[in-house]
């Protein structure tokens, strides 16, 4: 993997996972992770990856990605709900207690920290990759308990 595309998941990750609200903190979360780039290289990569600004829960102004079906705008009318659950997610299924949630590549980040937020008492917690996410459900919990939890969330 380049220099840059690494740069540019290290970019992605940070702000999926972090309140950002200026190129500032952005540029010291990505020298604590090795990277040293001017303000102009990051500026480009945030045009590139279509980086925008969004009010968070808590009401401060954070970057946020293009992936995030809340913050983009559409051209024709749909209910808020249906909106909300188009968010890259493909498919789920079970192995024992471990659930493997496939992704469009880029949605597998946000999807799991939506999944942790919601403090969802079947499911001990989340891995995600790219476009894959794992999830630990707890032992004994029905795939249908799982299932309607996660349809907040995902359309299962």
């Amino acid at each position: 993997m380049s220099v840059k595309n690494s740069r540019l998941d290290t970019i992605k990750m940070i702000i999926s996972s972090q309140e950002i609200s200026n190129q500032e903190e952005l540029l010291q979360a990505l020298s604590k992770e090795g990277f040293k780039l001017t303000q102009a290289t990051l500026s480009r990569d945030l045009k590139q990856l279509k980086v925008a600004k969004a009010a968070s829960n808590s009401g401060k102004s954070v970057y946020v990605l293009p992936n995030n079906a809340m913050y983009k705008r559409v051209k024709e009318h749909r209910p808020v709900r249906e909106m909300m659950l188009n968010n890259g997610f493909i498919s789920l299924r079970f192995s024992g207690n471990i659930g493997v949630i496939r992704t469009r590549p880029g949605y597998a980040s946000s999807i799991a920290y939506d999944i942790d937020n919601a403090n969802i008492p079947v499911i001990i917690g989340t891995i995600a990759g790219d476009d894959t996410i794992m999830i630990v459900v707890e032992e004994g919990a029905l795939r249908e308990e799982v299932k309607e939890a996660l349809s907040e969330i995902i359309p299962v």
